[in-house]
């Protein structure tokens, strides 16, 4: 038998090593090729596979000559990239195609004691970690950038809204701290994801394990998983993972829009000032300035959701153990991170280069008697009922914000001058934007006093994750160099 004939015709013209003659041909093997989408793996797929044959080789599974001729194989890979593989269902079976034109019959040794099942979970799990780290990154740029305007714009008085309609004076500091805090929450997410993606699912096989004494551990360790998915059947077909990250960047995504919704607001307001870097003008009105970059911001979480429901309807009913339908799933998680990652960048940079018109917002913070609630307050605190308190300011809102309103107001409802409750005094500061936010310093308020704990807190967390994420990347760099030199010793 000629060694293209054992190779049931490597060279991709008529079968492949994996599907022989019987499944080589028709018009469906295009609809069932992913090698193109594939690319992403390219390299984790090769990490897999020398992983994998060091195992074989360890064990004693394949002697030491042909795990080195194997290894050597897939550096050339390596080197010649993945547009150089032969045709095939995917990269994996490419990959193994190219091996065997290398090595001859010896290299489909390779594939011994595992399955493209768990082959490929795998390197979905080796890709993916990578991608969460980005996106994980870009959270902590963001956090950053938020907590650099928080502590610039501490006393800066803006308008706050319910409904958009003006509700109470906040401060810029407070406004960024919200979304400083939710965003800490999304990086979380990730981070508790990013710990059930790192297990590896290699030696489970096809779905059933295998009679080869194959060591996962080890195969683990040299990826760099903290462990492996024990049941075999759990590690080849589950996607829980993929759909676990999916909705934890969408979270990411749908904070992301309302903090672009905000500053497409706030501009549109004069209150803050886009730089060019993150904005356009119209190609035929010379004036407009428009921030386009956080209107697609914006749009992202659409996309996002879009995607988690796509995952999430793929994986619905999928029967154990593998499916060909999740061949269709992985591209649901690639396209959110990417759009996730992107977006957060673009936040991050918006954020961090944005103007904020102090004199605008100062002057809008107290529109709409938004310091009302400070004047209920107040009578509150001196004894009268607060919904008395509510009934009488609602009733001088009806014609207008002042104190004599007020007065008048004590007057129709309690039949006494507003005087006999409350120092007039303190009144005029409870109407003042600036005191009204400086009285409100509860914890979490907008007082400056009490946004600086919240600053501080801010600060102490995104260290502690900034380290948690260098701690995780060294690691997948620590593995990665040891791998590397386990190679180095065959070939």
């Amino acid at each position: 038998m000629s060694e293209e004939s054992a190779r049931g015709g490597a060279d991709g013209d008529e079968s492949g090593v994996v599907r022989r003659d019987r499944f080589s041909g028709g018009p469906a093997r295009s609809f069932l090729s992913s090698l193109a989408a594939d690319e992403r793996i390219f390299e984790a797929d090769l990490e897999v596979d020398r992983a994998h044959t060091l195992m074989l080789a360890e064990q004693g599974i394949i002697d030491a000559e042909t795990a080195g001729s194997i290894l050597t194989a897939l550096d050339a890979i390596e080197v010649a990239g993945h547009d150089s593989l032969p045709d095939g269902e995917d990269v994996h079976e490419a990959i193994e195609t190219a091996v065997i034109d290398r090595v001859g019959a010896d290299g489909g040794m390779m594939h011994t004691a595992r399955s493209r099942n768990d082959e490929v979970a795998t390197c979905i799990r080796y890709r993916l970690r990578e991608d969460v780290l980005d996106a994980i990154e870009t959270t902590l740029a963001l956090r950053q950038s938020l907590l650099d305007v928080a502590d610039t714009h501490a006393e800066t008085i803006m308008p706050g809204y319910t409904h958009l309609q003006p509700a109470q004076p906040t401060t810029v500091a407070h406004w960024a701290l919200s979304y400083e805090g939710a965003v800490r929450r999304d990086t979380e997410r990730l981070l508790e994801a990013y710990a059930r993606i790192n297990e590896s699912p290699l030696g489970g096989a096809a779905f059933a394990g295998t009679t080869f004494d194959v060591d996962r551990e080890f195969t683990a360790s040299l990826l760099g998983f903290d462990g492996v998915v024990v049941n075999s059947m759990d590690a080849a077909s589950s996607r829980d993972f993929l759909l676990e990250t999916t909705q934890a960047l969408s979270t990411h995504a749908t904070t992301l829009s309302g903090l672009a919704e905000d500053l497409i607001i706030f501009a549109n307001r004069g209150f803050v000032s886009i730089a060019d870097d993150y904005s356009s003008t119209s190609s035929i009105m010379p004036q407009k300035k428009n921030p386009d970059t956080l209107e697609l911001v914006r749009a992202v979480a659409g996309d996002a959701a879009g995607n988690v429901q796509g995952l999430t309807t793929t994986l619905k009913g999928l029967p154990r153990a593998y499916n060909r339908d999740l061949q269709r799933a992985t591209t649901h998680a690639w396209e959110t991170v990417d759009a996730a990652v992107e977006a957060s960048e673009v936040a991050a940079g918006a954020i961090a280069t944005a103007d904020w018109n102090e004199e605008a917002l100062t002057a809008e913070a107290g529109a709409g008697f938004s310091t009302a609630t400070g004047v209920a307050d107040l009578l509150a605190a001196n004894g009268l009922p607060f919904r008395t308190a509510h009934e009488l300011v609602a009733t001088a809102a009806e014609n207008s914000s002042d104190y004599d309103a007020l007065d008048a107001a004590a007057e129709d409802v309690l039949g006494e001058p507003l005087g006999s409750y409350v120092d007039p005094d303190a009144v005029a500061d409870a109407l003042d934007p600036a005191e009204s936010v400086a009285s409100r310093n509860s914890r979490g308020g907008p007082a400056p006093e009490a946004t600086a704990p919240q600053l501080e807190s801010g600060r102490d967390a995104l260290d502690a994750d900034e380290s948690t994420h260098s701690e995780l990347a060294a690691e997948l760099e620590t593995a990665h160099t040891a791998l590397r030199e386990e190679v180095n010793d065959y070939v």
